[in-house]
């Protein structure tokens, strides 16, 4: 029985959350900010059709946005995360297996319907599955206000190039099912060489050189020459092509090797207390998230920089520790991690981003004790059960419920979001109120 593999993906993703939460910018033109409010990150449709570039500075472009009546948000990566996971989780019951590949993103796996059946009952290969695509593309927009685009196909690559061709022409209605066409050919032609998933700066040149300008040509080049130049790689992303499956879905994802927490500040930091905060600020964070990973730190390395931008002398520096027990107890990695901050400070440097890393990251079933233990196992089951309470008053009235005093109270370094919109999907004051009668 044929299988077949789709991608689906939310249009616009920052901007379409932002837009389910508050019909009044639908359809609007509207634009998302880094940390910072520094540059566009993402943009609606609307904001596309005007012209606007991706990556702009925002200082640079504030005047022409407002003049065009852009609205202008922060990022509001509380709500993006929630709305990715409640994305994941309507797609789920309608695949057989499932992959998350990023925050919008999913590849999942099904068996083909037999062909003039719509409904989809019979599973006899070689049938369609839009109308199945349309299904799902509904409910998720009934469910969450998201509009998504369905790609289908024998193979990860080819439903990438499907789910682009749903998003590009306005006929597919975001749904294309490319293993279903008579003939693939045409189809493949009209993705540029650049476009295909896989395909770097440098091998695209590579590609144009030798006269492979789209899919169906790279699909047709002698597999030898791209042997010699890609290697495996380069064969299996060209079997993909030919409809041969070389790419599995990853159901579960591999552990993380490192987590990293960082943040340029809304201001220079120009003094040691400053910068202290803000680095034992970060590292509550990743010490917050190895714990939800269930994980282990073995070293901790914390970066600064200055501004490149600000005339001055640019200053970028690095520490490392190595604890002497792998460990997720923020008290313990503040302990070890804040002295850094003074090997790294230097009093004429203003500072314009700080960031901690967590190293040699292990699982927590599989911590290797020492002699030399820093404290009973009765005391560091009383420890882990104190971050657990902490962790879960944190996600219950939000983040920095309970936090540690290294931290600070009212940090002026901290990240401006002056535009920010509202975490309704996980905070209960921000539900918004209707009134009926």
């Amino acid at each position: 029985m044929a299988l077949a593999t789709v991608l689906i993906d939310a249009n616009n993703f920052y901007a379409s959350c932002e837009a389910a939460l508050d019909p009044a910018v639908a359809g609007r033109p509207l634009v998302v900010l880094s940390n910072n409010d520094g540059c566009i990150v993402a943009r609606s449709a609307a904001a596309r059709s005007l012209g606007i570039p991706m990556g702009q500075p925002y200082f640079q472009v504030r005047r022409e946005l407002e003049r065009l009546g852009v609205i202008v948000r922060s990022s509001n990566y509380a709500l993006y995360a929630d709305m990715s996971q409640r994305l994941m989780a309507t797609i789920e019951p309608w695949v057989e297996e499932l992959e998350v590949y990023s925050i919008d993103e999913a590849f999942g796996r099904l068996h083909r319907p037999a062909a003039g059946d719509p409904s989809g009952a019979d599973l006899r290969p070689g049938g369609d599955l839009t109308s199945w695509g349309r299904r799902l593309r509904a409910q998720v927009q009934r469910h969450l206000g998201l509009p998504v685009a369905v790609g289908i196909a024998p193979t990860k690559v080819l439903a990438k190039i499907a789910n682009r061709l749903a998003k590009g022409d306005p006929r597919h209605g975001g749904v294309f099912d490319l293993g279903a066409v008579a003939d693939p050919d045409p189809w493949l032609e009209s993705v540029a060489i650049e476009d295909v998933w896989g395909i770097g700066r440098q091998l695209a040149r590579w590609c144009r050189l030798r006269g492979v300008a789209d899919a169906r040509q790279l699909r047709d080049l002698a597999s030898g020459e791209l042997r010699r130049r890609c290697g495996v790689v380069g064969l299996r992303l060209q079997e993909e092509l030919r409809g041969r499956s070389c790419l599995p879905l990853v159901s579960l994802p591999p552990a993380k090797q490192e987590t990293c927490v960082s943040r340029s500040f809304s201001q220079p930091v120009t003094t040691l207390t400053d910068l202290r905060e803000a680095i034992a600020t970060y590292l509550s964070r990743a010490a917050e998230k190895l714990r939800r990973q269930r994980q282990r730190a073995g070293a901790i390395t914390v970066f600064v920089r200055s501004s490149p931008f600000d005339g001055s002398r640019f200053y970028s520096n690095a520490a490392t520790v190595q604890l002497p027990l792998a460990s997720n107890d923020t008290a313990v990695l503040l302990a070890a991690a804040l002295p850094l901050a003074e090997r790294l400070f230097r009093p004429h440097k203003p500072l314009q981003k700080a960031g901690v890393l967590l190293q040699q990251l292990q699982p927590l079933e599989q911590l290797q004790h020492h002699l030399l233990a820093p404290m009973p196992l009765e005391q560091q089951q009383r420890r882990e059960a104190l971050l657990a309470t902490i962790d879960a008053l944190n996600r219950r009235y939000g983040r920095g419920t309970v936090q540690w005093a290294a931290c600070g109270l009212r940090p002026a370094w901290m990240m401006r979001r002056s535009r920010l919109s509202r975490a309704a999907t996980t905070r209960l004051s921000d539900l918004p109120w209707v009134q009926a009668g």
